[in-house]
């Protein structure tokens, strides 16, 4: 394995073993009840303390000496309505359920450095809060966390996370400063036009006509409103109108999402969508109904944090950093990182060759579990080199 110690090398058949279980055992956000239990169960056997917050979210604290300064771990535990078509002795074991993305992953890493810096903690030069997250795909656990106060008492000074990456091979990082990830907003509208005969169309109001025309406008948004150095999307996900070939439909509804990383396009993206809708619907004496919500800010990196990241990741894989990496997907690690500086990665943990290379929420997801001791090297490295650091770097924001 690239660089990882021997002790950690040996932790790895637990953290595969960790991560299994979790895997046949999935949950949804907020009801992670069984996952909630199994790091418990694991945190009072080793003696690590902890508590519990917002009903499933697991904070663990280990406390070192030397220093006053504090840095949060932070690892997702959900998973996704989806049923796993992989056949595997720890395939899913919840019908319609599955670790779909990799939290189960994070979860055993998670578990792992707790478990490392807990043994060493007499050689640990702070503390470290390692925060077990629930419900990062839906609805957001992350704020809650937040609210409820685990950034506080003692307050922490940076914060780090990673995402095992299956848009990248095992034997990377992907880091840089900045934007990492996208926002995520959500719109539906329902647009109400004069349903009628299909044969009498100038008795009408066509529905479908009309929301066929709000769906191509909106497409105007990224390409002429905003710089084409700014990465943005505006996509319909979803367009249901009419029941019958020969009926006219009275309403359509329509469903999207909307993603950038420039914190400064979220004003101007919600104005454009209203106003295009509205000014369609106006055009043809339609009405519309708009619900648009924002769910998470863009991830952005703190660059001294991303530094220490990056230079701890050039010492423990072999393959070079890719700073490359950035995308439109979401995460509401965004929320922590707007609260403290700190730093989220990419952990590259693809094998083509293994077939463990589908992606993100497909229902055949894998991934080489060789990735699980990488992570918890590297959040064992970063945690020394923070703590070694000089004193100014990440002052808290």
């Amino acid at each position: 394995m690239f660089g990882v110690r021997s002790e950690i090398l040996q932790l790895q058949p637990s953290l595969v073993r960790w991560r299994r279980h979790l895997h046949r055992f999935p949950e949804l956000g907020f009801k992670e009840k069984q996952t909630s239990a199994f790091i418990q169960e694991h945190l009072k056997e080793w003696g690590i303390p902890y508590f519990v917050v917002v009903g499933t979210g697991v904070v663990a604290t280990i406390e070192g000496h030397t220093t006053d300064r504090v840095l949060a771990i932070r690892a997702d535990m959900d998973a996704l309505p989806i049923q796993e078509a992989n056949i595997t002795d720890y395939r899913s074991q919840i019908d319609g359920i599955m670790h779909a993305c990799g939290h189960d992953g994070h979860t055993a890493i998670a578990m792992g450095t707790a478990y490392y810096l807990w043994q060493h903690r007499q050689e640990l030069k702070g503390t470290v809060k390692i925060l077990f997250q629930p419900a990062e795909e839906s609805p957001g656990g992350a704020k809650p966390m937040i609210e409820a106060g685990v950034l506080q008492n003692p307050r922490v000074d940076a914060i780090l996370g990673l995402h095992i990456w299956n848009n990248l091979p095992l034997g990377t990082i992907g880091v840089k400063p900045g934007a990492l990830m996208a926002a995520v907003e959500i719109f539906d509208c329902t647009i109400t036009g004069r349903g009628g005969h299909g044969a009498i169309p100038h008795q009408t109001i066509d529905a479908v006509v009309v929301g066929a025309q709000v769906v191509n406008a909106l497409q105007t948004i990224v390409s002429r409103n905003i710089d084409p150095l700014d990465s943005a999307v505006v996509t319909i996900g979803k367009f249901q109108s009419g029941h019958a070939p020969n009926v006219i439909a009275n309403t359509a509804e329509l469903s999207g999402t909307v993603r950038y990383f420039n914190p400064q396009l979220e004003h101007l993206i919600r104005q454009r969508v209203e106003q295009i809708i509205r000014g369609v619907c106006d055009c043809h004496g339609a009405t519309y109904a708009l619900d648009y919500k924002k769910y998470y800010p863009p991830v952005v990196n703190d660059p001294a944090m991303t530094s220490l990241v990056q230079a701890v990741a050039a010492e423990t894989i072999e393959s070079s950093v890719i700073p490359e990496c950035a995308t439109l997907a979401a995460e509401d690690m965004s929320f922590f990182l707007q609260t403290v500086p700190g730093c989220f990665f990419f952990l590259g943990s693809a094998n083509a060759a293994k077939g463990l290379d589908y992606p993100h929420h497909h229902p055949r997801f894998d991934f080489d579990e060789t990735v699980l001791g990488i992570g918890v090297e590297m959040f064992v490295r970063c945690t020394d080199r923070f703590f070694s650091s000089h004193p100014t770097l990440c002052q808290n924001k």
